[in-house]
């Protein structure tokens, strides 16, 4: 169980810092609401990491059914909560003065970002995969479907240019998501 502390405090720490960047970068619109122009798709995909980031603390429960710790598996779970976290670096730069505002920024930096939740996805099943036969089984189709599908409307977005898909992506991604959260995660973790 000490390793599991450990590895609980390696994600709660960049975790945190994930959410705490995302948090930073959306108070700045408050804060100085006549410096940079927010785009709403910019401001959907990070609502979207945001309600991530929390399920993804949420799902990591399910490493304390882990009785065998490796490196690997360590560094792979290291790896993978890192990878949110350039994410969310992404979503917010420390500045976007080479850029006419969030708009022009998301879509010069778009590639970077789906291709980074691409691998967010291929990590998320290589993930379950390790926390067990059983705890795989229990979501069934949907989770290899999930992923797979996720990831290809990943590498879409990263050719696709037009706001009106961005946009309609984002909305899809968030209505998903919590319907995936509610369907297999409105429980009580023991």
């Amino acid at each position: 169980m000490e390793v599991f502390t450990h590895i609980k405090y390696v994600i709660g720490i960049t975790l945190s810092f994930s959410l705490a960047h995302l948090l930073k970068g959306t108070v700045k619109f408050v804060q100085h609401p006549t410096r940079v122009k927010p785009y709403i798709t910019h401001l959907l995909w990070v609502l979207y990491m945001f309600l991530t980031l929390v399920h993804f603390w949420w799902w990591e429960f399910k490493l304390a059914g882990i009785t065998e710790w490796h490196f690997f598996t360590y560094f792979f779970i290291v790896l993978y909560i890192t990878n949110y976290y350039v994410i969310c670096a992404l979503l917010y730069p420390d500045d976007i003065n080479d850029y006419k505002d969030y708009k022009d920024y998301y879509f010069s930096r778009r590639k970077w970002l789906f291709s980074f939740l691409a691998i967010a996805f291929m990590a998320d099943l290589v993930d379950t995969i390790v926390k067990g036969h059983e705890y795989l089984t229990h979501f069934g189709w949907e989770l290899p479907v999930r992923a797979l599908i996720l990831m290809g409307l990943c590498l879409t977005a990263i050719k696709v240019k037009a706001p009106r898909f961005h946009l309609l992506l984002a909305i899809l991604f968030i209505l998903y998501e919590l319907s995936y959260i509610a369907r297999f995660y409105n429980i009580e973790m023991k």
